[in-house]
């Protein structure tokens, strides 16, 4: 006689969120879309893409289709179907359980002081520094500058999010509206004095240009679910998390694809630099108004620091509920600092620990090339993309996880060909941050795996061994830093 074949029980449904005291619904569907747009577009490495010349501009537009349309798709099914207060900690506990939910988010929060403390401040004490108020390498008037932008971009977090939200959303229209300024006047530079730098750029990809560029357009272009930290905060997360992922993504295309257009066409082949770029571009073309360059210049300065320091602003916005999240349910030493302020229903104590470690990253940069600023540059911006790209090999397979095991949650935009649909998308962009990840974390390995020469301390402007002191040295503090927080709840809960 035989026995009929058993079918596995369906996974039970997720558990209801637990309600966080003291927020309060204050994001609609613009400021969701604004956040996403302050937080995504990274003026910090339009220098660096545009460093790969021309063909940077055939691999935005191939790792926009390839890789951003496929991530925007199902990051929208996830964070509409999941909007509850965290976020990626959720869809990662919901899969796979507190343990990795509380080691991928710290590597995604960590990256956020780490970013602040380093490419962010570093570029915006470059700017200040060449075009509004000399401060030197190193000096007095430098630590303070970057004391400052560290800590105000912090207090922007602090306050409430009825009120912060506005910083984020003047951030983002500093953003575009510099981008078109500069794009316009460098249109205008190139009909006055020709457009000699495209004459003489490549747009044909090559192998080379395609490793040296990934980790760092991946990391230009994920991000857009950060809003999704502050689900509760939202009015409607079903219905505008889909939209609003979807118009910033594309408002985040044209703003790096567009300026890295204009930075090439007037910057001299071979002489556009990570922290340099945007700016020294802007100084050639702003040529153009004649005895208004220099007011226009400094007033572009200041807006463009202003946008670097909303930016890091918004990324603490998210980053940091999503990591008070986690302490507050028992993934991060002690649940105090997940205790959200009663009057600002924002995570203080953990706003405080990100500016605290912020300060740190960029007193040990200080101390990294010798006062190389463009070599700090490159090393501290590489160090940010590895622990965001890390956090996503965990992020991904839980949102197919949460896909195939908790079909029944309710969809209100689901990825075109269902879950088939899903999965294939979601593999796709899995590969991707894979590839990012191994690169930015080993560069040069897959170079001389296909026969390339590759020259590490020209490249970089530091040894291999700094180099891998300060990435992989991160990536195991990081870890022993999750462990001992782990380890730390368990004996005091």
């Amino acid at each position: 006689m035989s026995v009929p074949p058993t079918r596995s029980a369906p996974a039970p449904p997720p558990p209801p969120p637990e309600t966080v005291p003291h927020l309060h619904r204050s994001l609609r569907r613009f400021d969701i879309m604004a956040m996403g747009v302050a937080a995504v577009i990274s003026f910090d490495v339009l220098g660096q893409i545009a460093a790969g010349g021309g063909e940077a501009v055939t691999w935005i537009a191939a790792i926009a289709v390839g890789f951003l349309l496929p991530y925007a798709l199902v990051f929208a099914e996830t964070g509409a179907a999941f909007p509850q207060e965290g976020g990626p900690y959720v869809w990662v506990k919901l899969a796979f359980g507190r343990t990795a939910a509380a080691l991928t988010t710290l590597f995604y929060w960590v990256t956020n002081p780490v970013w602040l403390g380093g490419s962010l401040v570093f570029i915006a004490a470059e700017s200040w520094d060449g075009f509004v108020f000399p401060l030197g390498s190193g000096t007095v008037a430098d630590y303070t500058f970057k004391l400052l932008f560290i800590w105000a971009a912090i207090l922007t977090a602090i306050v409430s999010l009825r009120r912060g939200k506005w910083i984020t959303t003047a951030g983002a229209a500093a953003k575009v509206l510099a981008l078109a300024v500069f794009s316009g006047t460098a249109v205008a530079y190139g009909v006055e004095h020709g457009f000699r730098g495209l004459d003489h750029a490549s747009f044909a990809p090559t192998t080379v240009g395609f490793l040296g560029l990934v980790p760092v357009l991946l990391f230009a272009y994920v991000g857009f679910e950060a809003p999704n930290a502050a689900g509760d905060e939202m009015h409607d997360p079903q219905r505008d998390v889909p939209v609003s992922i979807g118009i910033s993504g594309l408002i985040a295309t044209c703003c790096y694809l567009l300026p890295v257009l204009a930075i090439l066409s007037a910057a001299p082949a071979g002489q556009v630099t990570g922290i340099g770029g945007f700016m020294d571009a802007a100084r050639l073309v702003f040529a153009v108004y004649g005895d208004w360059s220099g007011p226009l210049l400094t007033t572009a300065a200041v807006l463009f620091v202003f946008a670097l320091l909303t930016q890091g602003s918004a990324w603490m916005i998210v980053s940091d509920r999503m990591q008070a999240m986690t302490a507050a349910d028992g993934g991060f030493f002690s649940r105090g600092l997940g205790a959200f302020h009663a009057r600002l229903g924002t995570p203080v104590r953990m706003n405080l620990l990100s500016g605290i470690t912020a300060t740190l990253f960029m007193v040990a940069a200080m101390h990294l090339a010798s006062g190389d600023a463009a070599a700090v540059f490159g090393v501290v911006l590489t160090v940010a993309i590895t622990t965001l790209l890390l956090s996503y090999l965990a992020i991904v397979p839980a949102l197919i996880r949460l896909r195939l095991r908790h079909a029944e949650v309710p969809r209100p935009y689901e990825v075109p060909f269902g879950t088939r649909g899903f999965v294939v998308c979601a593999s796709l962009v899995y590969a991707w941050i894979v590839l990012g990840s191994w690169v930015a974390l080993f560069p040069g390995t897959l170079e001389h795996l296909v026969g390339l020469r590759y020259d590490f301390a020209d490249t970089w402007g530091v040894s291999r061994a700094t180099f891998e002191t300060f990435t992989l040295g991160t990536v195991a503090l990081l870890l022993a830093v999750g462990a001992l927080g782990l380890r730390g709840r368990r004996r005091t809960g």
